[in-house]
């Protein structure tokens, strides 16, 4: 497996996590009141918007050249360290 094909690899299965975080903070939504469950909705909804934004640089990355792929991997590899602080300011806030 080139390196290439494990970094693509290794970004889906985060891309798996997050989206499993999506759900389960929806599912917390769900069982909270009113309040609560509006926020939550909300953080669901942007990290679900954060987490499309790695899937379509993921796509990007897929679609490169040689020539272009370490340019874009630095802009999914941006978006990626944003999506993690947003998961973890996420989590910290709803614990």
């Amino acid at each position: 497996m080139s390196h290439r094909d494990a970094y693509e690899q290794k970004l889906r299965a985060k891309l798996d996590e997050w989206q499993a975080e999506i759900d389960k903070l929806k599912a917390q939504a769900r069982g909270a009141d009113a309040d609560a469950r509006i926020e939550r909705e909300k953080e669901a909804e942007r990290l679900e918007e954060r987490r499309e934004e790695v899937r379509r640089r993921l796509e990007e990355l897929r679609e490169a050249g040689d020539d272009a792929w370490d340019d874009i991997r630095a802009g999914a590899e941006r978006a990626w360290e944003s999506m993690s602080d947003a998961f973890e300011k996420a989590r910290s806030r709803f614990k």
